[in-house]
């Protein structure tokens, strides 16, 4: 997928539940993040996602408009400084494809429009290569390990 248009970002909606269970209760999904949360957990994060402001989408596969992951922002204190920290998350069967830089790029451009903090940053475990490969391609910084 060389095409930006192969992919967009929609905001997280109340039909996005089935997609984030695939995504927060997969023990493969969520490895690097501390394993699979409960159905409450993912219950109650859907709730946030939910909200007009949270900064959360669903990634949306161009071609046949299903929803293969998300990528959201939020405000985070990092070494005393409040700052936007990004995140995504694509399902196995799409991975591997460019559709979590394609889509991070996206929320990139919506998060520098807001022109609301200096600094973005994203926090992949070292463990985790293909999220500090989109990280390398997008341009970020590694400050520290």
């Amino acid at each position: 997928m060389a095409d930006r248009s192969a992919v967009r970002i929609e905001p997280w909606g109340e039909d996005d539940l089935q997609l984030l269970e695939k995504l927060m209760g997969d023990p493969e999904m969520t490895a690097h993040l501390g394993g699979p949360e409960s159905p409450e957990k993912i219950a109650e994060r859907q709730t946030r996602y939910e909200r007009s402001d949270s900064g959360m989408f669903r990634i949306v596969d161009g071609a046949t408009g299903e929803a293969v992951g998300s990528v959201g922002y939020w405000e985070r204190t990092w070494h005393g400084e409040l700052v936007y920290e990004i995140g995504w998350s694509v399902i196995p069967a799409f991975q591997g494809r460019g559709i979590a830089r394609m889509a991070t790029a996206q929320a990139i451009a919506m998060a520098r429009s807001e022109r609301k903090h200096r600094f973005l940053h994203a926090f992949p475990s070292v463990g985790n290569p293909p999220s500090n490969a989109i990280c390398e391609r997008l341009g970020f910084t590694l400050v520290e390990e």
